[in-house]
C-alpha cells in the first residue's frame, strides 16, 4: 500500500516536471504558476482585484500570471496601461481568442472581434452612423430627455416612498440604446425588456465570475455541462431576438431613408451587395448586442453608484441642486450644453464615474506581435489585462485618490477640470464606443431627476455598504432609495 502510494506521488511529481510552464525570457516577473493550472489557486476568483493590488505591490506595475499554460500580462497605473493602450496601440490592440467572451460572440460583432479589417470597418461605421444621428447633437438629447420623462414619472408614482432601483436605470439605459438602434422603446413593464436584462446581467456575471476563470483555465472542462453553458444559451437566446426584430424592422424599411442605426447599416448592405464585404447580417446581430451591451450596463452601474453616494452624503446632493436649480431656472428641461455652466455638478458626474470603477479591467487585450513594454518583452498572443481600477484610485495621480469627493475634478477656482488618469472608458483605439451617448445620458438624467426630486437613504437600512459587486461591470449591492418630490418652489 505504502509503496502504491509512493509511486502515484512520483508520477505526479514527474508529471509536473515535464509539464510545468517555463515564462519567456525577459517576460514581466510573477507569483510561479502551478503546470495545468497556471495562478488559478493564487486568486479569488469571485473577485481577484485585491490580489491584482497585492501582487503589482510585489512585482511591479507590469506582471505576469497564466491561464493554464496561457501567459497573462496585468497592467497597474497610468504609466503603463498609456504607453501600451495610446502610444503602442498597434502592439496592443488585439482581442485575445480561445476564452469564453470571444467563444460565446464567435469573435464577431465588435467589441471583442480581433484587430481586423472588419473590426475596423464595423468601429468607423459605428461612429460615423452615431456621429450622423446626433452624437452631441439635439437629436440624441431628444432621445435621452424623452425617455428620462418616462423615469420621471415612474418615480412620481412612487414620491414619499422607497424603492429598490436594480433595474430602474438598466431599464432606461436600455431603452435609449434602443431608440439608437431601433427607434422603438419598450415599456417599463414589458416581459421583453425584463428578458433581455436578465440574459445581459446573468452574463456578465459568468463571464467574469469563476466559471468564466474555469473556462479560460482550464479548457479539458469545456465539454462538460457546467454553469459557463450557460453564457452560450443565453447569448444565441438574445441573438435570436435581435434577429427577430431585425426581420420585423425590415418591413416597414425604406431604402435610402434611414430612421435609426439598424436602418444605416441595412443600407450599407445594400450598397456593398455580397462580394465579399465584412458586412452581412449575422454580423449585424451581434453587432447590435455588442452596441446594447456597451450602452447599458456601464451606464445603468454608474447611476446606481452615484445614487447610493448621492443619498448618503445630503450636503453634496444639495449643492448640486443649488447649481441645477440657478443654471435652469425659467427652462423646461436640462440641455447637454448647460454642463458648461454646471462646473460642480461635472464634478460630481465624474467623481461618480471614478469611483465606481464600472469597467474595472477594461476588456481584455492581446499583443498582435512581439513587442517590448517598459523594458519587459512580451510575445504574440500574450492576453493583456488593463487594471482600469488601478488608475481610477492612483496615488498621485488624484487629490483624495481612496475617497468620495468633487474636489478630485475641481481645480483651485473651482471649475471643471478633467485629470489626464481619468479613464473610465479605457483609452486607444479600444475605448469604449459609447463614450460620448453615456456622458450625455449621465448628465441629463442625473440632472432631470436631481431637479425634480430628493433621495435620501432609508433609516431603517443601518450604514450603507459601498463593496461592489464584481464583473465586467461593477455594480453596488442592491439598496433602497427614497424618493420625494422636492419643494414646490423648486419644482421645473
Amino acid at each position: 500500500m505504502l509503496g502504491s502510494v509512493v509511486l502515484i506521488w512520483i508520477f505526479i511529481f514527474l508529471l509536473f516536471l515535464f509539464i510545468r510552464i517555463h515564462r519567456p525570457k525577459n517576460f514581466p516577473p510573477g507569483p510561479r504558476p502551478v503546470p495545468i493550472f497556471g495562478n488559478l489557486f493564487q486568486l479569488n476568483i469571485t473577485n481577484p482585484l485585491k490580489d491584482f493590488e497585492k501582487l503589482a505591490q510585489r512585482y511591479g506595475n507590469i506582471y505576469s500570471l497564466y491561464f493554464g499554460a496561457r501567459p497573462v500580462v496585468v497592467l497597474t497605473g497610468f504609466k503603463a496601461i498609456k504607453e501600451a493602450l495610446v502610444t503602442k496601440s498597434a502592439d496592443f490592440s488585439g482581442r485575445p481568442q480561445n476564452i469564453l467572451v470571444c467563444d460565446v460572440t464567435e469573435g464577431k460583432g465588435i467589441a471583442f472581434a480581433d484587430n481586423d479589417l472588419r473590426w475596423k470597418e464595423h468601429r468607423r461605421f459605428a461612429l460615423m452612423t452615431l456621429r450622423n444621428f446626433g452624437m452631441g447633437k439635439q437629436s440624441m438629447e431628444d432621445r435621452i430627455l424623452g425617455e428620462t420623462e418616462h423615469l420621471v414619472a415612474r418615480l412620481e408614482k412612487c414620491a414619499g416612498a422607497f424603492i429598490n432601483p436594480q433595474t430602474l436605470f438598466h431599464e432606461a439605459a436600455l431603452n435609449v440604446i434602443h431608440l439608437v438602434l431601433f427607434g422603438t422603446r419598450f415599456n417599463y413593464e414589458d416581459n421583453t425588456l425584463k428578458e433581455y436584462i436578465r440574459h445581459f446581467t446573468e452574463n456578465t456575471k459568468i463571464v467574469n465570475g469563476p466559471w468564466g476563470m474555469i473556462y479560460d483555465t482550464l479548457p479539458m472542462l469545456r465539454s462538460l455541462p457546467l454553469p459557463f453553458k450557460n453564457a452560450f444559451k443565453n447569448y444565441h437566446t438574445i441573438e435570436t431576438m435581435f434577429a427577430n426584430m431585425i426581420s420585423k424592422h425590415k418591413t416597414s424599411r425604406v431604402p435610402r431613408e434611414p430612421r435609426d442605426f439598424l436602418d444605416c447599416y441595412l443600407d450599407e448592405l445594400d450598397k456593398r451587395g455580397d462580394g465579399g464585404s465584412s458586412f452581412d447580417e449575422i454580423q449585424l446581430a451581434r453587432y447590435l448586442i455588442d452596441l446594447n451591451v456597451a450602452g447599458v450596463d456601464t451606464t445603468s452601474s454608474t447611476l446606481l453608484t452615484a445614487f447610493l453616494y448621492l443619498m448618503t452624503q445630503p450636503d453634496i446632493q444639495e449643492r448640486c441642486q443649488q447649481e441645477i436649480d440657478e443654471v435652469l431656472e425659467g427652462k423646461a428641461h436640462a440641455s447637454f450644453e448647460d454642463r458648461l455652466k454646471m462646473p460642480y455638478t461635472q464634478a460630481v458626474i465624474n467623481e461618480c464615474q471614478r469611483i465606481a470603477k464600472t469597467v474595472p479591467l477594461s476588456v481584455f487585450h492581446c499583443t498582435s506581435r512581439d513587442t517590448e513594454l517598459m523594458g519587459y518583452s512580451i510575445p504574440k498572443g500574450t492576453i493583456i489585462i488593463p487594471n482600469l481600477a488601478s488608475v481610477l484610485s492612483e496615488e498621485g495621480q488624484w487629490k483624495f485618490p481612496h475617497e468620495f469627493n468633487p474636489a478630485n475634478f475641481l481645480n483651485e477656482q473651482g471649475q471643471f477640470e478633467k485629470p489626464e488618469a481619468f479613464l473610465p472608458f479605457s483609452a486607444g483605439p479600444r475605448m469604449c464606443l459609447g463614450e460620448g451617448l453615456a456622458r450625455m445620458e449621465l448628465f441629463l438624467i442625473l440632472v432631470t431627476l436631481l431637479r425634480r426630486f430628493q433621495f435620501f437613504w432609508p433609516e431603517d437600512a443601518g450604514e450603507p455598504d459601498f463593496t461592489p459587486v464584481f464583473g465586467i461591470t461593477l455594480t453596488p449591492k442592491p439598496y433602497r432609495m427614497g424618493v420625494r418630490l422636492r419643494q414646490p418652489a423648486r419644482e421645473m
